[in-house]
């Protein structure tokens, strides 16, 4: 069963079982088209309706479907989390992060944080120069910056402590 969350809104739960699909318990009976590998045309309850993804995120498990011209976004829960909310275990993945290091040698182009600072997951951190490419580093989770331990113009080393978090 998967538990799918439409604009942080509406709660369904889908079940899919030899081609028989169920929403909250009850059959549907849908006659749907592939157009594409985005986009489909479906027939429900005599109406008809064109449906398009228009991003889609496999990691977070979200997607934006734009329906015959209004985008939802969808969240999409599968068994497995279900079993690590209901162990309590859904958060180990947004742990607080405790420092961000270097993953390889190169220059400091910038730096975009100060201490104290409170930083978003995915947030950029500093930009890296290695081998002639400049790279963001991105925050991993959210928190807030206890020390910044590198400047603009400093030469870093691989897995140097760059920035830490309280």
């Amino acid at each position: 069963m998967y538990k799918v969350k439409v604009n942080d809104q509406f709660q369904f739960d889908i079940e899919i079982n030899n081609n028989v699909l169920k929403l909250n318990g009850e059959e549907l009976a849908l006659d749907s088209v592939n157009l594409s590998n985005i986009s489909s045309h479906v027939l429900y309850q005599d109406k008809s309706y064109n449906a398009e993804v228009i991003s889609f995120d496999g990691a977070e498990k979200t997607c934006s479907i734009k329906v015959n011209g209004v985008i939802y976004q969808v969240k999409v829960e599968d068994q497995f989390d279900q079993l690590l909310k209901q162990m309590g275990m859904d958060n180990l993945a947004s742990n607080k992060i405790s420092e961000i290091k270097a993953p390889m040698p190169g220059l400091v182009l910038n730096v975009l944080v100060a201490e104290n600072a409170e930083v978003k997951k995915g947030d950029n951190l500093l930009i890296l120069e290695a081998m002639k490419m400049e790279n963001i580093l991105k925050s991993s989770a959210d928190g807030i910056v206890k020390k910044v331990l590198i400047q603009k113009g400093d030469k870093v080393e691989k897995n140097q402590i760059l920035i830490q978090f309280k």
